[in-house]
Protein backbone atom coordinates (compact mmCIF):
# COMPACT_ATOMS: atom_id res chain seq x y z
CA UNK A 1 0.00 0.00 0.00
CA UNK A 2 2.59 2.71 0.66
CA UNK A 3 4.69 1.25 -2.53
CA UNK A 4 1.25 2.83 -4.30
CA UNK A 5 1.22 5.76 -2.51
CA UNK A 6 4.33 6.41 -3.10
CA UNK A 7 4.14 5.86 -7.12
CA UNK A 8 0.95 8.10 -6.86
CA UNK A 9 2.03 11.22 -5.90
CA UNK A 10 2.93 14.13 -7.80
CA UNK A 11 5.07 16.88 -6.16
CA UNK A 12 2.47 19.82 -7.26
CA UNK A 13 -0.51 18.17 -5.81
CA UNK A 14 1.19 16.97 -3.14
CA UNK A 15 2.62 19.76 -1.89
CA UNK A 16 -0.64 22.18 -2.87
CA UNK A 17 -2.32 19.27 -0.42
CA UNK A 18 0.18 19.68 2.04
CA UNK A 19 0.27 23.55 2.35
CA UNK A 20 -3.55 23.44 2.88
CA UNK A 21 -3.12 20.25 5.58
CA UNK A 22 -0.78 22.51 7.24
CA UNK A 23 -2.72 26.07 7.31
CA UNK A 24 -5.79 24.46 8.34
CA UNK A 25 -4.38 22.87 11.19
CA UNK A 26 -2.60 26.47 12.20
CA UNK A 27 -5.97 28.13 12.05
CA UNK A 28 -7.16 25.23 14.80
CA UNK A 29 -4.35 25.40 17.30
CA UNK A 30 -5.16 29.41 16.92
CA UNK A 31 -8.61 29.49 17.61
CA UNK A 32 -7.65 26.33 20.43
CA UNK A 33 -5.14 29.35 21.74
CA UNK A 34 -7.85 32.04 21.31
CA UNK A 35 -10.28 29.62 23.60
CA UNK A 36 -7.72 29.50 25.80
CA UNK A 37 -7.48 32.79 26.30
CA UNK A 38 -10.96 33.28 26.91
CA UNK A 39 -10.90 30.59 29.92
CA UNK A 40 -7.90 32.50 31.29
CA UNK A 41 -10.27 35.92 31.49
CA UNK A 42 -13.02 34.35 32.43
CA UNK A 43 -11.01 33.20 35.66
CA UNK A 44 -9.85 36.50 35.87
CA UNK A 45 -13.23 38.14 35.96
CA UNK A 46 -14.50 35.12 38.51
CA UNK A 47 -11.68 35.80 40.89
CA UNK A 48 -12.68 39.47 40.91
CA UNK A 49 -15.83 38.99 41.60
CA UNK A 50 -15.11 36.78 44.51
CA UNK A 51 -12.31 39.18 46.04
CA UNK A 52 -13.22 41.28 48.69
CA UNK A 53 -15.36 44.70 47.87
CA UNK A 54 -13.77 47.71 47.39
CA UNK A 55 -15.20 50.69 49.25
CA UNK A 56 -14.94 53.30 46.94
CA UNK A 57 -13.52 57.29 48.26
CA UNK A 58 -13.33 60.52 46.81
CA UNK A 59 -10.23 59.76 44.92
CA UNK A 60 -9.72 58.72 41.23
CA UNK A 61 -9.64 55.31 40.19
CA UNK A 62 -8.15 53.56 36.96
CA UNK A 63 -10.46 51.02 35.12
CA UNK A 64 -7.24 47.98 36.26
CA UNK A 65 -7.76 49.25 39.90
CA UNK A 66 -11.80 48.15 39.99
CA UNK A 67 -12.73 46.24 36.89
CA UNK A 68 -15.04 43.33 37.62
CA UNK A 69 -14.39 43.83 41.34
CA UNK A 70 -17.10 44.38 43.81
CA UNK A 71 -17.48 47.85 44.98
CA UNK A 72 -19.66 49.68 47.36
CA UNK A 73 -19.66 53.38 47.24
CA UNK A 74 -22.25 56.35 48.70
CA UNK A 75 -23.33 59.51 47.38
CA UNK A 76 -26.36 61.23 46.39
CA UNK A 77 -27.92 60.70 42.66
CA UNK A 78 -28.19 63.63 40.20
CA UNK A 79 -31.90 63.03 38.72
CA UNK A 80 -30.92 65.48 35.66
CA UNK A 81 -28.07 63.46 34.51
CA UNK A 82 -29.73 60.23 33.59
CA UNK A 83 -29.89 58.33 30.13
CA UNK A 84 -31.87 55.42 29.24
CA UNK A 85 -30.44 52.78 27.13
CA UNK A 86 -33.08 51.36 24.66
CA UNK A 87 -33.15 47.87 23.23
CA UNK A 88 -32.70 46.20 26.18
CA UNK A 89 -35.34 43.62 26.55
CA UNK A 90 -35.64 41.04 29.25
CA UNK A 91 -37.70 37.97 28.88
CA UNK A 92 -38.72 39.30 25.46
CA UNK A 93 -40.07 42.61 27.26
CA UNK A 94 -38.76 45.49 25.69
CA UNK A 95 -36.88 48.22 28.15
CA UNK A 96 -34.59 50.29 29.43
CA UNK A 97 -31.25 50.28 31.46
CA UNK A 98 -31.39 53.47 33.78
CA UNK A 99 -27.71 55.00 34.14
CA UNK A 100 -27.79 57.59 36.34
CA UNK A 101 -24.76 59.82 37.86
CA UNK A 102 -24.12 59.52 41.83
CA UNK A 103 -22.17 62.51 43.02
CA UNK A 104 -19.49 60.80 45.54
CA UNK A 105 -17.94 64.29 46.08
CA UNK A 106 -17.91 67.49 44.30
CA UNK A 107 -14.78 66.68 42.29
CA UNK A 108 -15.96 62.21 41.88
CA UNK A 109 -18.62 61.18 39.88
CA UNK A 110 -19.50 57.73 38.96
CA UNK A 111 -22.26 56.10 36.56
CA UNK A 112 -24.32 53.95 37.82
CA UNK A 113 -26.43 51.14 36.17
CA UNK A 114 -29.66 51.51 38.37
CA UNK A 115 -31.52 48.12 36.61
CA UNK A 116 -33.69 47.44 33.86
CA UNK A 117 -37.31 49.21 33.67
CA UNK A 118 -40.43 48.60 31.21
CA UNK A 119 -40.99 50.34 28.57
CA UNK A 120 -44.01 51.85 27.93
CA UNK A 121 -45.28 49.78 25.11
CA UNK A 122 -48.14 52.70 23.84
CA UNK A 123 -45.32 55.79 23.79
CA UNK A 124 -41.42 54.91 23.52
CA UNK A 125 -40.69 58.21 24.62
CA UNK A 126 -42.26 57.80 27.70
CA UNK A 127 -40.48 56.92 30.77
CA UNK A 128 -42.18 54.49 33.21
CA UNK A 129 -42.24 56.29 37.19
CA UNK A 130 -39.52 54.42 39.26
CA UNK A 131 -38.14 55.75 42.67
CA UNK A 132 -35.27 57.25 42.90
CA UNK A 133 -33.64 57.10 46.51
CA UNK A 134 -33.35 61.12 48.11
CA UNK A 135 -30.58 62.13 50.06
CA UNK A 136 -27.17 60.08 50.45
CA UNK A 137 -27.89 56.48 49.30
CA UNK A 138 -25.03 53.49 49.16
CA UNK A 139 -24.56 51.82 46.22
CA UNK A 140 -23.32 47.85 45.93
CA UNK A 141 -22.31 46.51 42.49
CA UNK A 142 -19.96 45.11 40.12
CA UNK A 143 -17.48 47.68 37.97
CA UNK A 144 -17.78 47.49 34.64
CA UNK A 145 -16.00 49.59 31.69
CA UNK A 146 -19.64 50.15 30.10
CA UNK A 147 -23.06 50.51 31.48
CA UNK A 148 -24.27 48.13 28.82
CA UNK A 149 -23.36 47.48 25.04
CA UNK A 150 -25.69 46.71 22.33
CA UNK A 151 -25.69 46.30 18.65
CA UNK A 152 -25.80 49.42 17.10
CA UNK A 153 -25.52 50.64 13.32
CA UNK A 154 -23.97 54.05 12.89
CA UNK A 155 -24.00 56.18 16.17
CA UNK A 156 -27.17 58.36 15.29
CA UNK A 157 -29.12 56.66 18.31
CA UNK A 158 -26.33 57.74 20.84
CA UNK A 159 -26.37 61.11 20.05
CA UNK A 160 -24.77 63.45 22.43
CA UNK A 161 -27.95 65.42 24.21
CA UNK A 162 -30.19 62.50 24.11
CA UNK A 163 -32.34 61.22 27.15
CA UNK A 164 -33.25 58.29 25.19
CA UNK A 165 -29.81 56.14 23.69
CA UNK A 166 -28.56 53.26 22.36
CA UNK A 167 -25.15 53.21 24.12
CA UNK A 168 -23.19 55.37 26.33
CA UNK A 169 -19.70 56.03 26.28
CA UNK A 170 -18.28 56.64 29.58
CA UNK A 171 -15.55 58.85 28.44
CA UNK A 172 -17.92 61.14 25.69
CA UNK A 173 -20.29 61.27 28.56
CA UNK A 174 -17.76 63.14 30.89
CA UNK A 175 -16.83 65.54 28.18
CA UNK A 176 -20.63 66.30 26.94
CA UNK A 177 -21.94 66.98 30.40
CA UNK A 178 -18.59 67.93 32.10
CA UNK A 179 -19.06 65.64 34.87
CA UNK A 180 -16.13 64.75 36.59
CA UNK A 181 -16.60 60.66 36.13
CA UNK A 182 -14.70 58.18 37.61
CA UNK A 183 -13.42 55.54 33.85
CA UNK A 184 -16.05 53.03 34.94
CA UNK A 185 -19.76 52.13 35.64
CA UNK A 186 -21.13 50.29 38.36
CA UNK A 187 -23.60 48.13 37.28
CA UNK A 188 -25.75 48.32 40.91
CA UNK A 189 -26.96 44.42 42.74
CA UNK A 190 -28.39 45.74 46.20
CA UNK A 191 -32.01 47.07 46.00
CA UNK A 192 -32.56 50.76 46.88
CA UNK A 193 -35.96 51.01 46.67
CA UNK A 194 -36.39 52.04 43.54
CA UNK A 195 -38.46 48.63 42.12
CA UNK A 196 -35.94 48.51 39.38
CA UNK A 197 -34.66 44.90 37.98
CA UNK A 198 -31.22 44.06 38.23
CA UNK A 199 -30.34 40.28 37.29
CA UNK A 200 -27.49 40.95 35.48
CA UNK A 201 -26.36 38.05 32.94
CA UNK A 202 -23.49 36.47 33.25
CA UNK A 203 -20.85 37.05 31.13
CA UNK A 204 -19.75 34.05 28.73
CA UNK A 205 -16.54 33.64 28.27
CA UNK A 206 -17.39 32.76 24.28
CA UNK A 207 -14.68 29.76 24.23
CA UNK A 208 -17.79 27.51 23.11
CA UNK A 209 -17.61 29.37 19.75
CA UNK A 210 -13.67 29.11 19.17
CA UNK A 211 -13.89 25.22 20.30
CA UNK A 212 -16.51 25.20 17.30
CA UNK A 213 -13.96 26.86 15.21
CA UNK A 214 -10.88 24.84 15.83
CA UNK A 215 -13.17 21.38 14.72
CA UNK A 216 -14.05 22.67 11.83
CA UNK A 217 -10.59 24.01 10.99
CA UNK A 218 -9.09 20.43 12.21
CA UNK A 219 -12.09 18.73 10.37
CA UNK A 220 -10.88 20.27 6.93
CA UNK A 221 -7.12 19.49 7.95
CA UNK A 222 -8.52 15.82 8.10
CA UNK A 223 -10.68 15.94 5.19
CA UNK A 224 -7.44 16.85 3.22
CA UNK A 225 -5.36 14.98 4.29
CA UNK A 226 -7.41 11.95 3.05
CA UNK A 227 -8.11 13.14 0.19
CA UNK A 228 -4.74 13.51 -1.07
CA UNK A 229 -3.74 10.05 -0.08
CA UNK A 230 -6.80 8.75 -1.62
CA UNK A 231 -5.87 10.32 -5.21
CA UNK A 232 -2.49 9.20 -4.67
CA UNK A 233 -3.44 5.89 -3.93
CA UNK A 234 -6.11 5.84 -7.01
CA UNK A 235 -3.22 7.14 -9.38
CA UNK A 236 -0.66 4.46 -7.82
CA UNK A 237 -3.38 2.09 -8.34
CA UNK A 238 -3.56 2.97 -12.17
CA UNK A 239 -0.14 3.45 -12.63
CA UNK A 240 0.81 -0.30 -11.33
CA UNK A 241 -2.36 -1.26 -13.61
CA UNK A 242 -0.64 -0.11 -16.47
CA UNK A 243 2.59 -0.90 -15.90
CA UNK A 244 1.35 -4.57 -15.08
CA UNK A 245 -0.83 -4.85 -18.30
CA UNK A 246 2.65 -3.44 -20.69
CA UNK A 247 4.86 -5.48 -18.94
CA UNK A 248 2.30 -8.94 -19.98
CA UNK A 249 2.04 -7.44 -23.45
Amino acid sequence: MLKTLLRGLRPVPAVLILLGVMLTAALGVWQYQRAQMRLARQAQIEHAERAPVVALGAQAYSLDDVTHRRVRVTGRFLRNRVVYLDNRPRNDLPGFYVVMALQVAPDHVVLVNRGWLPRDLRDRESIMPYATPAGDVTVEGIAAPDPSRAFELGHGGSAAGLSIRQNLDVAAYARETSLPLQPFVIMQTNDTGDHLLRDWPQPASGADRNYGYMAQWFGMSLILALLGLRLAYKRGRRMATATNKFTRA
